[in-house]
């Protein structure tokens, strides 16, 4: 897509984190930026992931985990990392842009019941949200 932002969000799994991240920017941009996410040990997407997602009206159930070998041959204006695991993690992808390293705490380690865990998936949420707008709002001016 000629014009287009590119950005890879990475976090250890790909099944949380960056597959939030990857909605919100999908989201919040209206289709002005090619978003990829990826994990260095890629799982699944989480069901309280999406669930976290879609009650704020962002579905994130298509998307899949992927792992950043994928992504290796393909050039990013941002590689963004969202976990410190990652961060150490993270290859030098050829052609990279601007490597930007943001933690968040993984939801997907939280214990107790469903409804304790759905807790720490929406404040995870709301603080990826939060990030990607600041971004957004950077990255527009």
């Amino acid at each position: 897509m000629p014009g287009f932002k590119k950005v890879l969000f990475l976090c250890t799994g790909n099944s949380a984190r960056s597959q939030m991240a990857e909605g919100f920017l999908n989201h919040l941009s209206q289709g002005r930026w090619k978003v990829r996410s990826a994990g260095v040990f890629p799982s699944y997407v989480h069901p309280l992931a999406i669930r976290a997602m879609e009650e704020i009206g962002i579905d994130i159930s298509g998307q899949t985990s992927k792992s950043m070998d994928e992504f290796r041959q393909e050039e990013f204006d941002f590689i963004i990392t969202l976990c410190d695991h990652a961060a150490r993690s993270c290859p030098i992808f050829p052609g990279q842009g601007r490597r930007i390293d943001w933690s968040f705490e993984d939801p997907a380690a939280a214990l107790g019941t469903i409804e304790e865990r759905l807790v720490v998936f929406r404040r995870v949420r709301d603080e990826i949200k939060d990030r990607i707008k600041e971004f957004l709002k950077l990255e527009s001016s």
